[in-house]
């Protein structure tokens, strides 16, 4: 297999979802009423159940002395039986219409079941009506934001490390976020503990050897991670923006060690650079002594100078260029 074959099936399988697609379930609108018409019901069930009451002569006329209602016209024809059955019909048309009363918030929805079968997602906002008869739960839409706690993975050269991730994300997909996993909160999670770990097992936390490619590098680490979580998430119905590490730390077991590493990596390129620079500024100085014919330098001649002036360029950077000192040496 070429290199490019193998890079590509590398990617391929970096950003191919593990979790099965559910292709017959899928958000689809319901169908709420306008909360007013509910409202309406019941005060026009009361009022009949009301006027009924006061044409059969129930309700008093008279409350503490004075007349609250006028008197009732005589109702010999109206029964005991059929004014209280007239009365109880009302009395659950207004609950039945009151128990669908519901109110649609902006970032949430209303997903409706009918014996645990998938009827619809209420999207809208305001005063709703939606069946009693179905049953309904609200569902968080909006953009959100969760940091992870400390991750713990492990690098390419097998050095532990605990990773802290930063990711945003939404519903997209109201009836595959809620049944197609049991919980898609805690699913999303999980997802994330998995994609750190495989991402961070590509490449090494630092490369003391040389500017290698590494896990410092957050804006191709979080571009990997956002894409492999887009991939896995999208059959559930969640929809991933980003995922960013935000902090890379080495276990507590060998942070010490590596902090030391990182130091001494440091040093030693920080004398590199000063003695590349020191060695430049000494050519220069020997070709310009050369070409206006101010010296005429043989072989050895011309490596003592070059020593001497070396010596001399490299002792004027001052602390930064002495080696640093043994702890307990004198």
């Amino acid at each position: 297999m070429t290199t490019h074959a193998a890079e590509a099936q590398a990617g391929y399988a970096a950003t191919t979802p593990t979790t099965p697609v559910t292709s017959d379930l899928t958000e689809r609108p319901g169908r709420p009423l306008p909360g007013w018409l509910a409202v309406l019901t019941v005060l026009a069930a009361a009022g009949t159940a009301g006027w009924l009451l006061w044409k059969a002569g129930t309700l008093p006329v008279r409350l503490v002395g004075h007349a609250v209602l006028p008197t009732a016209p005589d109702s010999g024809r109206i029964t005991v039986t059929g004014l209280w059955g007239a009365v109880a019909l009302l009395a659950a048309l207004a609950a039945f219409a009151a128990g669908g009363l519901a109110r649609g918030r902006p970032g949430s929805v209303w997903v409706l079941t009918r014996h645990g079968a998938y009827r619809g997602t209420v999207r809208r906002t305001g005063l709703l009506w939606i069946s009693p008869l179905l049953g309904r739960r609200r569902t968080d839409v909006s953009l959100r934001h969760w940091r992870s706690s400390p991750i713990e993975a492990t690098d390419a050269s097998g050095a532990p490390l605990h990773a802290t991730v930063l990711l945003v994300w939404r519903v997209r997909d109201t009836a595959r976020a809620s049944f197609a996993v049991d919980d898609h909160v805690r699913y999303l999670r999980e997802q994330v503990e998995a994609a750190v770990a495989r991402i961070l097992s590509r490449l090494p936390a630092d490369d003391f050897r040389g500017p290698g490619p590494t896990l410092r590098d957050s804006d191709r680490v979080g571009d990997e991670l956002t894409a492999l979580l887009a991939a896995e998430m999208r059959p559930v119905g969640v929809e991933v923006f980003s995922a960013r590490p935000v902090r890379l730390d080495y276990a507590p077991a060998i942070a010490a060690a590596m902090h030391r590493s990182q130091l001494a990596a440091l040093d030693a390129r920080h004398r590199r650079a000063v003695l590349d620079d020191v060695l430049a500024a000494v050519s220069e100085t020997v070709r310009g002594l050369t070409d206006r014919g101010l010296v005429q330098l043989d072989d050895y001649e011309r490596k003592a100078l070059v020593k001497d002036l070396t010596v001399a360029f490299y002792t004027a950077r001052g602390p930064a260029a002495e080696a640093p000192r043994r702890p307990g040496a004198a």
